[in-house]
């Protein structure tokens, strides 16, 4: 349990990516005081794991009642996060998780925590997507609750980073973010082709492995 919680984790972790939110969360939050900054911060975190956890325990039940196959969702989602990590490894925003409208839109809100922060710019689409393709391949309670405790996970880490965001954007800077983001990014392109991978057998079983 402990390798798949693992495994479960990083790939979440990349794909919510809190380090590559401390800009735009920075951005949004020019005058906020640091009370509010982790009264933000703690909603956002909250959100965040309650998006994963929803679609951990409903991802499958969804599935089977739009009559998709896991097969067919694990390709559509690989591809997906293979362009999430694209973005990623050429240092820029993924449009599948926030546009340049809704940025400029979240500009104006009171509250930020919900959206855009936790969604879409953390837990966009490919998050919603590796959240049900993982619970849907879960095989008993042991997989699921490993699912569910790496959510959790990945929502403290957001909420340390954004709490964090003005420190570790003085150490890291734009450069130093740039390079974690492309690092995540060829993390996420190998697990965007194991998914799609998996997803290919399960869509044509007579194939070998």
């Amino acid at each position: 349990m402990e390798l798949e919680i693992i495994k479960i984790f990083t790939a979440l972790l990349v794909l919510v990516n809190p380090l590559g939110a401390i800009p735009i969360f920075i951005s949004l939050t020019p005058n906020a005081s640091q009370s509010e900054r982790k009264s933000i911060a703690k909603t956002t975190a909250t959100a965040v794991a309650v998006v994963m956890v929803v679609f951990a325990l409903v991802g499958d039940a969804l599935l089977k009642f739009l009559g998709i196959s896991i097969g067919s969702f694990q390709v559509g989602g690989g591809m997906l996060l293979m362009l999430i990590a694209i973005s990623l490894m050429n240092a820029k925003s993924s449009p599948t998780k926030t546009t340049k409208q809704e940025r400029e839109e979240a500009e104006a809100k009171t509250n930020i925590a919900v959206v855009p922060m936790a969604i879409p710019l953390m837990t966009g689409p490919g998050t919603m997507s590796t959240v049900i393709i993982y619970a849907s391949a879960a095989h008993g309670w042991l997989q699921m609750l490993a699912l569910i405790i790496s959510g959790l996970l990945v929502a403290a880490a957001c909420y340390v980073t954004l709490v964090m965001a003005t420190p570790i954007s003085r150490v890291l800077g734009q450069t130093g973010i740039n390079i974690v983001n492309r690092v995540m990014g060829m993390i996420l392109a190998a697990l965007s082709i194991e998914i799609i991978v998996d997803g290919i057998y399960r869509l044509f079983p007579q194939l070998t492995r």
